[in-house]
Formats: C-alpha cells, structure tokens, sequence
C-alpha cells in the first residue's frame, strides 16, 4: 500500500525506533573470581589441608592453552567496498566506528544506507560488525570463553522483545562455529527484516547485524536475499580475523592492559568480561552494537536522518 510522500520525512523516527528493539546488542556476563592468599590459606586450613597442597590441587592460569589470536582487524576495514556497497549501497565512504578502551580487544563499525525514492518511497539498510576477543586466563582458554559467549548471544538474538517468527540455523564454512538468527519486526511505518550472524573463530566473536526495510509505501525487502547478505559479511569479517593473526597476532599485538604474553592466574584485566559489559550495557541503551562504546555515532538515526533531510 502506497503512503503520502510527507512520510518519507518520518524515516528519522522510523529509524530510532529499528534501532532500539532490531539491532541486537547483547550485554553478557563473563563473571570471574579471584581470592587473595589470606583467604586460601584459611579455607586450606579449615578443611584440615596445608595451604601448598590446596593450591595445588587448584587449577592455574599456566595449564591453559594460550590464546590463539592475540589481536583484532580495524572493524570499519574488515569488509571489501564491494561488500559494502551490496550491503549498504547508500552509505557514506567509511562507516562510523564506536569507541573502545582496547583496540586489541573489542570494536565495531556500523554503516547505514537511505535510498530515497520521493513518492515511491525509500530502502533503508543499516549494517553493524562487531568483534570481541577473549584472553586465556583464571577462568579457562580463550576459545572456551568465546565459545560460552557465542552461545549466550545465540540465544539472546531470539529473544529480542518484538520479534516475530524467530529463527536460528547453522552457517557452513564460516569460523569454527557460526548461527544465523532472522525475524520480522513489525511497525506501523513498515515491515522490518533483521539478520543476525554470531560466528566464532578461535577465541575471537563476531557479530553482524543487518536489517532493512521498505519505508513510505516501498517494497518490503527479502528477508532471504538480507540473509545471504549478512552471511557474506560474516564470512568476509572472520576471515579478517583471521588474516589479523596469521603471523601469530598474540606476540605481535599489545594485549588489554595487566596481560601479558603469559597468562597469569592474576590476569583478570586481560579477559575482556568486565569492560566488555560495561560497554555493552551502554550499547543496549542505544540499540549499537556490543563491541562498541554506545556512542551516538554507532545509530543510524543521525545518518538516516541527514539523508532523508537532503532528498526530501
């Protein structure tokens, strides 16, 4: 059904409010604990055990398997300008990326696209890529974290409030593992097609968010062709991961800070649990992506907004 061509200038509201319940920023726990050797030596001695032989019955940061890629690609360079311009063919020459206190660490850059058509309306896409890597440490091997992680944001992409006819399958030759979740989100300026692809490589996670919609009167994109999309995406994302480190990215990056080349049972800070929640809370308030700082420039509101504004 065609709608007044003074629609197309609601595109900005129409944006914020695809942001804020279709990008799926998930905020997940890492939780780790440490005790000093005060607090070991007395449970040690209540439990008629010396303190040596309680630490050594405890596992050490030293037995874990270090860490595979020590280092993360520049999230707003992992994909090809022919990538981008499928994807997001009206956005800007580079995207935007979010903060972060650790570029080793964690990052994301999202890009959005406003086709405007006057009177037939307009295609509107917005593409995030996010990337978050896991330290070995106290809590187990980077892979291991990576994996727990990959599966909570499995899950928490299918229960997005809003979100109608949830599913989720498995994308072939993409990282180690990989899970494509797609839904529908429904609003009285149109009809909303979000793809998520968490994938993980090593102890690294990536996430691509990609959804579009026709505004004003458009067709409503395929949610087929958008997912064949973001698969690619993801696909092109992991294998700069990977490329990152293939001259072993651990001794030739810099680590969070308090890491070192050696895990150590006190190197908490290298695991990127609790700054990673901090930033994703933030993320979730504004509907960007985890890996970023929730920034305004990670929300395609502004951008959506400049073009409608420009085209109208």
């Amino acid at each position: 059904m065609h709608r007044p061509v003074q629609r197309v200038g609601r595109a900005p509201r129409l944006t914020r409010i695809l942001v804020s319940a279709a990008a799926i920023p998930v905020a997940l726990v890492a939780a780790g604990c440490s005790s000093d050797s005060g607090s070991t030596d007395d449970a040690a001695k209540s439990a008629g055990a010396t303190p040596d032989a309680k630490k050594s019955a405890s596992p050490t940061a030293e037995a874990v398997q270090p860490a595979a890629y020590g280092t993360l690609p520049q999230p707003c360079s992992v994909l090809s300008k022919k990538t981008l311009g499928e994807l997001v063919p009206k956005a800007g020459k580079s995207g935007k990326k979010g903060a972060s206190d650790d570029a080793a660490q964690r990052g994301n850059c999202n890009w959005s696209s406003l086709d405007n058509n006057g009177v037939k309306g307009s295609q509107f896409r917005w593409l995030n890529v996010a990337l978050l890597r896991f330290d070995s440490d106290a809590r187990g091997a980077g892979d291991e974290q990576a994996h727990a992680y990959f599966e909570k944001q499995v899950t928490a992409a299918q229960a997005v409030e809003g979100a109608k006819g949830a599913k989720a399958a498995p994308v072939a030759g993409t990282g180690d593992e990989a899970t494509a979740v797609h839904y529908d989100l429904k609003k009285k300026e149109g009809a909303f097609k979000q793809q998520t692809i968490v994938a993980r490589v090593e102890n690294v996670v990536v996430t691509i968010d990609y959804n579009g919609a026709g505004l004003a009167g458009e067709k409503t994109p395929d949610s087929g062709d958008l997912l064949k999309a973001a698969e690619k995406a993801a696909k092109e994302a992991v294998t700069a991961v990977s490329a990152a480190n293939k001259d072993g990215g651990s001794t030739g990056s810099s680590p969070s800070k308090g890491s070192s080349s050696k895990p150590s049972s006190g190197a908490t800070s290298a695991s990127p649990s609790k700054s990673a929640d901090k930033s994703d809370s933030k993320d979730d308030s504004k509907g960007d992506a985890k890996a970023g700082s929730g920034s305004d420039s990670a929300s395609p509101s502004k951008s959506a907004s400049k073009a409608a504004a420009a085209k109208s």
